[in-house]
């Protein structure tokens, strides 16, 4: 019997899962100014996040190029889940603003490795497969914020529990949309050429994800 797609990717995955691990980590290590680097983390994902929908979006427009059998089938959890993910921007702003940022133009420019990892996934769907998308929706999913973490950070910060809807939400709601991943993965007739293109999209993902962390984790004077 062969092994699930889902199981052989989450096994590549546990290899970059450390460096991921370390990053987050350092992020929300307790020392240094805690504060600031939630409030940096909050306008990386809320850039993150404002891609998306459109991204979704646009694998879902994409399948309808490949002649592939199960193509609209994967178009339509892609729009279904553009569906479950529209609005989530909304929610970051909101928690910004009840930390005590404002969120009035101009507003910060997004770190450019958030460009990279949106950059890279508009590629894959354009010049090579919407399939790819779901490596990088299973690296997103399936690394949702800890169900404690909202609680503890809102102890070591002292700001409000409404500056912390975003992450009590996904660490709620990612379980669910990466069992969902998990099960397109599992089901999708895949070649093998696409099934590496899935896992190179996931690896490069979770490496970006890496370094993203890595540096909203640095001091702004550049110190860890």
């Amino acid at each position: 019997m062969s092994i699930p797609f889902s199981r052989a990717l989450n096994a590549r995955l546990a290899l970059v899962a450390p460096a991921l691990h370390r990053a987050s980590a350092r992020l929300w290590r307790p020392d240094g100014d805690l504060t600031g680097r939630y409030r940096r983390y909050l306008w990386a994902m809320h850039a993150v996040t404002t891609a998306s929908v459109p991204l979704l979006e646009r694998a879902a427009s994409a399948c309808s190029r490949w002649d592939d059998g199960w193509a609209p089938s994967l178009a339509a959890y892609f729009a279904g889940h553009a569906e479950e993910e529209r609005g989530h921007d909304a929610w970051l702003l909101a928690d910004l603003v009840a930390a005590g940022e404002p969120t009035g133009e101009p507003r910060p420019l997004p770190p450019p490795l958030v460009v990279e990892l949106a950059g890279a996934q508009y590629y894959r769907i354009e010049h090579r497969h919407p399939a790819t998308l779901l490596g990088y929706l299973a690296v997103l999913e399936g690394h949702a914020p800890s169900p404690v973490l909202a609680g503890v950070l809102a102890a070591r910060t002292g700001l409000p529990e409404a500056a912390f809807r975003t992450l009590r939400e996904h660490a709620d709601l990612d379980a669910d949309h990466i069992a969902e991943v998990e099960r397109q993965l599992d089901r999708l007739p895949l070649t093998a050429d696409q099934r590496t293109e899935v896992a190179v999209s996931a690896l490069h993902t979770a490496g970006i994800l890496a370094r993203l962390f890595d540096q909203l984790a640095a001091d702004p004077g550049g110190h860890r």
